[in-house]
């Protein structure tokens, strides 16, 4: 069988997609994970995006394979009865909180760039989440499909023209002081793996629905090279940005004062980042609760704003600080025994 090329399309834009959230957008994740490494931050950018090619792509294969239609049977699956439930229970907390955290940063966006309050971005998002999903997979790959090429150009764009200003080459193969080498060595694996083991929640029902192995294979490794490009454009221009560190939004910075004329386009781009890994979140949270409940769809999507909005009101931070470090640990777990699995899963036959 050959490849279906807009299902490969399709897949890598979700893909894209939904790895692609707050933290990225803004440039912050990048920054801290990569940027501030100097160039060793750009040999663990390689290595990242090696990691987003084959473990996206052996992700999403053995979850064909094994016939998973939601994360919590992929879980189940990869880590056994036990502490699959258990895991799944961090699973839906950590992805409810991420997606109230995604949406309280839409909310910044109306706030803070074109002076609407917070509350009103964050239902105004909450309603175009709601008829986007209410289209099922379709509206998942109708709204990536216009957005990602959009933020890929962008990024591309900015890149080309802080290249233009010149003087990179300097800045670009500079190690700054650290404390400790093991920081550039470990970013690439706790990055991949934490967004690898949040995605899971959209890969693995979408790789189900496509269910052809060629177009997922080359949909992943589609999206994973288009990841890496990214990544590659994104830190060279953070890395032409002085004092890079201090900003919450650098992309932002660097497109205010090297094309003031995209600046409002790009906040625009911003937000339909942060917009596609919301429904992405909402998606998985969905599928996952529809297996639980047997009420409508708009209902289950109903639940869940109103969960993420209370969220996204109180301090969140604080419950994000100690979990984050735990689901690290969990999601670099999760990478190695993806790896595990993958070389001796056989095909499930249908019964």
């Amino acid at each position: 069988m050959k490849v279906r090329w807009t299902g490969a399309f399709q897949i890598s834009s979700v893909y894209i997609g939904t790895v692609v959230g707050a933290g990225f957008a803004t440039g912050r994740e990048i920054v801290e994970f990569f940027t501030r490494f100097g160039f060793l931050g750009f040999l663990s950018i390689l290595a990242a995006g090696v990691l987003f090619v084959f473990t996206g792509t052996k992700l999403m294969l053995l979850a064909l394979k094994t016939g998973a239609k939601s994360y919590e049977e992929f879980n189940i699956f990869i880590f056994g009865q036990t502490f699959g439930h258990i895991l799944n229970i961090l699973f839906f907390i950590m992805l409810l909180g991420v997606t109230s955290v995604m949406f309280s940063g839409a909310g910044a966006v109306f706030q803070e760039q074109l002076g609407i309050t917070k509350t009103i971005g964050v239902v105004l998002t909450m309603v175009l989440s709601l008829l986007v999903l209410l289209g099922g997979i379709k509206g998942l790959f109708a709204v990536n499909v216009f957005v990602v090429p959009i933020m890929i150009f962008f990024s591309i764009l900015m890149c080309v023209l802080s290249l233009k200003g010149g003087g990179i080459m300097d800045v670009f193969f500079a190690i700054p002081d650290i404390t400790s080498y093991w920081g550039p060595v470990t970013s690439p694996f706790l990055y991949t793996a934490f967004n690898l083991a949040l995605s899971q929640a959209v890969l693995v029902p979408v790789a189900s629905d496509i269910g052809d192995e060629k177009t997922i294979k080359a949909g992943a490794i589609m999206g994973g090279l288009f990841l890496t490009l990214i990544l590659i454009t994104s830190h060279i221009s953070l890395i032409s940005l002085p004092g890079v560190l201090q900003y919450e939004i650098p992309t932002a910075e660097i497109m205010k004062h090297i094309a003031s004329n995209f600046y409002w386009i790009y906040i625009m781009v911003v937000y339909g980042e942060i917009f596609t890994s919301v429904i992405g979140n909402l998606f998985g949270l969905e599928r996952q609760l529809r297996s639980y409940i047997k009420i409508p769809s708009i209902f289950i999507l109903l639940i869940l704003f109103l969960t993420s909005y209370i969220l996204s009101l109180i301090d969140y931070g604080n419950l994000l600080s100690y979990l984050y470090p735990l689901f690290g640990k969990i999601s670099v777990l999760f990478l190695i025994l993806i790896w595990l699995r993958a070389g001796r899963t056989k095909k499930k036959t249908p019964v």
